[in-house]
């Protein structure tokens, strides 16, 4: 006796959900368009930081083209770092296969010991 009690109250109680359900019009929290959401939307963590960053025009962990210097004492190519002295390459010529490798050290700017081209370390705070 109590066991059918038990079975027609849970019945009623999904019916009853069931009801509700299908009233209720189906709603899409994460896709703008209904659709599939898009990359902002589900993107979390530190790749939710730096999307926002790009948006701002900011560039937290160096993942676009660097911009070009000249390469001479007044505009010296900026290499950036958490550090005080990082591992620098330089090819000297296009069609060079030789890399050049110098270490770089916080402060003025540095000549590469081949091709004559300066460069100067800049202190980056990674965004994390």
């Amino acid at each position: 006796m109590a066991g059918r009690l038990l079975l027609r109250a849970c019945s009623t109680a999904a019916l009853q959900l069931r009801r509700d359900v299908a009233a209720r019009p189906l709603q899409r929290a994460l896709a703008t368009g209904g659709g599939i959401p898009t990359d902002e939307e589900q993107a979390t963590g530190l790749e939710r930081r730096a999307m926002q960053a790009m948006k701002q025009g900011q560039d937290p962990y160096s993942m676009m083209k660097p911009k070009s210097y000249a390469g001479t004492k007044e505009d010296p190519n900026i290499v950036p770092c958490i550090g005080t002295k990082r591992l620098v390459g330089c090819l000297c010529e296009e069609d060079n296969a030789t890399i050049i490798w110098f270490w770089l050290h916080e402060g003025d700017a540095q000549r590469c010991p081949s091709c004559g081209s300066h460069y100067k370390l800049v202190h980056h705070e990674l965004p994390h």
